[in-house]
């Protein structure tokens, strides 16, 4: 076995295996229980030299799909919060597929598979217009965390209710 020193390049290059996790992310096989789609045309401001949509973007744009999602369901963040439960994200992945251009409409499809207990997990694909398959895809987990202690906490019924899913 041979010993990595620091400054030195591995032998081997690392690719992930086809079906890896580092390469894609797995959506359930089963129906979402939630799905909500948020338009947006990508601005100017938000490309790069170009022309394609700046990669950290996506995570801008899911948090923003995954907000009005809740604000539609009649508990938007600020209500959520003034009741104690925050909502920090905990892990984030995104699987670039193909850009998205300066000015292209978007499509930020939002899913949720399974009733959340402690953590959200939601998952996203974005669609232009030029294109069948998403441009981008990716994965946000969350947790419901009490304001006051800064503690993980059970999701509450009234979101719960809004979202039809059950904590059983």
């Amino acid at each position: 076995m041979s010993r990595w020193v620091p400054g030195q390049l591995p032998k081997k290059k690392f690719r992930p295996k086809p079906g890896n996790d580092l390469e894609m992310i797995l959506f359930p096989d089963h129906k979402p229980i939630h799905t909500y789609t948020h338009l947006l045309r990508s601005r100017y401001g938000e490309t790069d030299q170009m022309g394609y949509v700046y990669y950290g973007r996506y995570l801008e744009y899911f948090e923003v799909a995954r907000t009005e999602m809740i604000r539609k369901l009649g508990l938007p963040y600020s209500k959520m919060e003034e009741e104690g439960v925050m909502l920090p994200v905990v892990n984030a992945s995104v699987v670039y597929k193909a850009p998205v251009y300066y000015d292209e409409k978007m499509q930020i499809r939002v899913l949720i598979y399974d009733a959340p207990l402690v953590r959200l997990e939601t998952y996203y694909e974005v669609f232009t217009e030029r294109q069948e398959q998403p441009h981008v895809r990716g994965k946000v987990t969350l947790a419901f965390t009490d304001k006051k202690n800064r503690k993980p906490c059970r999701v509450p019924e009234s979101f719960l209710e809004k979202l039809g899913g059950t904590s059983d």
